[in-house]
């Protein structure tokens, strides 16, 4: 039993990472290939076909691979990520949100940024 339940909780997560990827394929504020990354990493644990076609999938499994094996991300997507930060902020900035989260959330951010800017490329 507790096997199943393994199983079952793994391919939950599979799917809602699959899920959040497929709305990030259409809103351009949410990313798709890390979700396909948790989508495939949780399928290898509960749903070995769901895996294999991430892998295969033509536009996203080279991407998927990448990550495996050298955890090397594209400098589109780098700048992508990027874009889509720097955008983030000026929204923050814009809004009335509180003065101590238009801090927090840029330096964040720019924890991120430079972690992803020095992964390998593709």
């Amino acid at each position: 039993m507790r096997g199943a339940l393994a199983t079952l909780l793994w391919r939950a997560l599979a799917l809602a990472s699959l899920a959040l990827a497929a709305i990030g394929v259409v809103l351009p504020v949410l990313p798709t290939v890390p979700f396909l990354l948790v989508a495939a990493w949780a399928g290898n644990r509960g749903w070995p076909g769901l895996e294999a076609r991430l892998l295969a999938h033509p536009r996203y499994g080279p991407h998927i691979l990448q990550w495996r094996e050298r955890g090397a991300v594209s400098r589109r997507a780098k700048w992508a990520a990027s874009a889509t930060m720097t955008a983030s902020v000026a929204m923050l900035w814009a809004s009335a949100v509180p003065g101590w989260l238009k801090l927090a959330v840029p330096a964040l951010l720019a924890g991120v940024a430079t972690w992803l800017w020095r992964r390998p490329e593709a």
